[in-house]
């Protein structure tokens, strides 16, 4: 019997005893992956897998056939597939899964993979509501399985880089962060969607989402409606806030203010222009975001804005400028060949999913657990319950029960 089988057995007779197991894999046995959810963003993490060293993508499940056919193309020829993924997670060969499902499906795929002994890559944001939170982290932690949350930020050098730079304080005081996601689609030409409903299992694709009629824009589009996205917060904002939760050691926001509009995109539910203020008083700390779809100026970026410099960050460089009079040292450092404002970016995928690996390996905590992609997601949900109540959301009013997203 190999070490990988054995492992296998000891695992399924411990969990059918009700027994939570962590036993560490050896670099030399191989990790059989699952993929849930296998449109574009599932299967470029598959095309970054194929560089981690010791892994194998053992099965597939989608809900519309042609996902499923293009990641068949990316798998091995015999890789199982199903468009029910409860089929995938029952199979005791696989030892984790990658979940690139639409937002709402994150938690519930997530804690139905930690209890059945897998564990987790989840796509951010992790969460697709205020509430879902403590489920999640719960999962993970009595199962005791390795969840990392999808923002790759923390696996980037330089950002490793700037994280040293920030903890020996050489920033000064930091009262004050500013971030931007900007893109335009205005030129973009209108897409019509020719989708065969028979090819999409709907039903499974709503899940929780209250009941509606198969819609092609809805299907393809859905980050921008609420019922299973949440909108520029949640799939670009979350990275920025997360890598500054990081980088700065920081709670959960207790005050959000937000604007937003739609000025291009008439289809969409969330805004596809946006600003939100987050206030940290505990901390003395502002932090605010800017994003839209209608100008790209300034794309994506963070600057962190302390007493004796300011910190620029982009996924392909990082610079300290000082300020006059600090003796703080400039600095410039890309990893690749980006120069700012390009669109060059690091390949920040692929060392997150070693990094995943490697934890799973070791049963260690990886660089963005549960608990974190949850603390990143608290910011995008209270931005975001402000811009939908039209009032300040306050994070200890929601504990309460007052206000709820």
């Amino acid at each position: 019997m190999s070490l990988a089988t054995h492992r296998r057995d000891f695992i399924a007779a411990a969990a059918a005893a009700g027994v939570t197991t962590a036993l560490a894999y050896p670099a030399s046995d191989t990790i059989n992956i699952g993929c849930i959810g296998t449109g574009g963003r599932c299967r470029r993490l598959m095309a970054n897998l194929g560089q981690v060293p010791g892994t194998r993508i053992r099965a597939l499940c989608d809900v519309w056939e042609d996902a499923l056919a293009q990641a068949r193309q990316i798998a091995p020829r015999d890789a199982f597939f199903t468009s029910d993924y409860h089929e995938l997670l029952e199979r005791p060969d696989i030892d984790a899964v990658i979940i690139g499902s639409p937002d709402h499906w994150h938690v519930p795929m997530t804690i139905d993979a930690c209890n059945a002994g897998k564990d987790v890559y989840v796509e951010k944001p992790l969460t697709h509501d205020l509430s879902e939170g403590d489920a999640v982290v719960r999962a993970q932690d009595e199962n005791g399985r390795v969840v990392q949350v999808g923002t790759q930020q923390r696996s980037m050098p330089h950002f490793k880089r700037a994280r040293e730079i920030v903890t020996l304080g050489r920033l000064g005081t930091v009262h004050k962060v500013r971030m931007t996601w900007n893109r335009n689609r205005t030129s973009a030409p209108a897409r019509s969607y020719e989708i065969d409903p028979a090819a999409v299992d709907w039903r499974r694709f709503l899940g929780t989402a209250p009941d509606q009629p198969f819609d092609p824009y809805r299907f393809r589009n859905w980050r921008w409606f609420w019922d299973f996205g949440g909108g520029i917060l949640t799939d670009l904002m979350v990275h920025w806030i997360d890598a500054v939760n990081w980088l700065l050691d920081l709670p959960e926001p207790s005050v959000a203010t937000t604007v937003g509009d739609n000025f291009a995109m008439d289809r969409w539910e969330t805004p596809d222009t946006i600003q939100t203020l987050l206030r940290y008083p505990g901390r003395q700390v502002q932090i605010q975001f800017e994003g839209t779809f209608v100008n790209q100026r300034n794309k994506a970026m963070v600057e962190i804005m302390g007493t004796a410099g300011t910190m620029y960050l982009d996924r392909g460089r990082m610079e300290v400028h000082p300020e006059p009079g600090s003796g703080l040292e400039p600095e410039d450092f890309s990893p690749g060949t980006g120069v700012r404002g390009a669109d060059f970016d690091v390949d920040g995928e692929t060392p997150h999913l070693q990094n995943w690996i490697d934890a799973i390996r070791s049963r260690s905590k990886p660089n963005t657990p549960a608990e974190a992609g949850v603390s990143a997601c608290v910011s995008a949900h209270l931005g975001n319950l402000a811009y939908r109540t039209g009032q300040v959301a306050r994070i200890d009013q929601f504990r309460r029960g007052g206000l709820m997203a």
